[in-house]
C-alpha cells in the first residue's frame, strides 16, 4: 500500500507540473494572431521589394533615355569604360585623403571614332575634396581630318577633357555640313563640280565648260583655336591660261579669292558658292 501511494503522489506532482506549464503557454487565439502578424510582416516586406525593383527599373529606363536623347544631340556614344584605383592612402595626420585611379574609354563623335586614357588624382580634406587630371592620351580615327592632329595635342597638354568632347561635337557637326554641301552642289551641276577627293573631300573642283583651261577650286578647311573654337575656312584657288593672266588688266583673276571672301561675309557659304559657279560658267 506505501508503495502505492508513492506513486499516485509521484503521478499528482508531474500532473501539477504539465498544469503549469500549460498555464504559460499561449492561447491559441495568441499564437494565431502572432502568426498572421509574421505573415503580414513578410508579405509587406516583399511588396517593399517589388516596389523598390520597379523604382530602380523605372530609374534606369529613365537614365536610357536621357543617354539616347544626349547621345542623338550631341553625337557622342561612349562603348567602353573602365576604372582602376593606382594609388589610394588612408587619411594622414592632416586630414589629407589621396587616392589615383587610372579611366579608359573608347567611343565615337558619328564618323570619327576615339580611345581615351587618363589619370585622375583625388584629393578629399576634411574640409572639402578635389580632382586633378594628371596625365591624359588620346588616339583618334580616321586620320583623314588633318585639323585634328594639332588640336588633340594641345588637348593633351591642357588636359582639357571637356574642351575636347565639346569641339569634337562642333568640329564633327562642321564636316556634314561640308560634306552635304559640297554634295548639294555636285548633284546640281554634275558636269562643272568635281570632287576629286571624294565626298568627304575639302577642296570643291569648278570647271569651266565654255572657258576651257580656266578652274576654279573652293578649299574648305575646319580650324580649331587654342580655346576650342571651330570655325570654317573657305579661300579660293584660281587657275587659267597664261594669255589670259597678261590680257587680265584689271586684275579680276587676281584680285577673285579677296573678293570671294567679302562675298562670304555678305552672302553665306551656300548662296556664294552658287554665285561663284553661275558667274564663272
Amino acid at each position: 500500500m506505501e508503495a502505492g501511494w508513492a506513486e499516485v503522489r509521484a503521478l499528482e506532482a508531474e500532473i501539477a507540473e504539465l498544469q503549469r506549464a500549460c498555464e504559460k503557454l499561449p492561447a491559441p487565439q495568441e499564437n494565431a494572431s502572432r502568426i498572421q502578424k509574421s505573415l503580414q510582416e513578410i508579405l509587406q516586406s516583399d511588396s517593399e521589394g517589388q516596389k523598390s525593383s520597379k523604382d530602380l527599373k523605372s530609374q534606369l529606363e529613365h537614365l536610357k533615355t536621357e543617354l539616347s536623347f544626349l547621345s542623338s544631340l550631341t553625337g557622342l556614344n561612349i562603348r567602353n569604360y573602365s576604372k582602376k584605383d593606382l594609388v589610394s592612402a588612408g587619411m594622414t595626420e592632416k586630414g589629407i585623403k589621396k587616392v589615383m585611379q587610372r579611366h579608359r574609354l573608347s567611343g565615337n563623335c558619328r564618323m570619327v571614332t576615339f580611345q581615351l586614357e587618363f589619370q585622375i588624382l583625388e584629393i578629399e580634406t576634411e574640409e572639402n575634396s578635389s580632382s586633378l587630371i594628371t596625365d591624359l592620351s588620346i588616339i583618334m580615327e580616321p586620320t583623314e581630318y588633318s585639323e585634328l592632329s594639332e588640336f588633340v595635342s594641345g588637348v593633351e597638354e591642357r588636359r582639357d577633357l571637356l574642351m575636347f568632347f565639346r569641339s569634337l561635337h562642333y568640329f564633327v557637326e562642321w564636316c556634314e555640313h561640308r560634306k552635304k554641301t559640297f554634295k548639294h552642289f555636285k548633284d546640281k551641276y554634275p558636269g562643272t563640280v568635281h570632287l576629286s577627293e571624294g565626298p568627304n573631300s575639302h577642296c570643291m573642283e569648278i570647271h569651266s565648260a565654255s572657258q576651257p583651261g580656266f578652274e576654279l577650286m573652293v578649299v574648305w578647311r575646319i580650324q580649331i583655336d587654342e580655346e576650342g573654337k571651330v570655325l570654317p575656312k573657305l579661300d579660293l584657288l584660281t587657275k587659267a591660261p597664261h594669255r589670259a593672266l597678261q590680257l587680265d588688266k584689271k586684275k579680276v583673276i587676281e584680285t577673285a579669292p579677296l573678293n570671294f571672301r567679302t562675298l562670304l561675309g555678305v552672302l553665306g557659304i551656300e548662296a556664294a558658292i552658287d554665285s561663284l559657279i553661275n558667274c564663272f560658267v
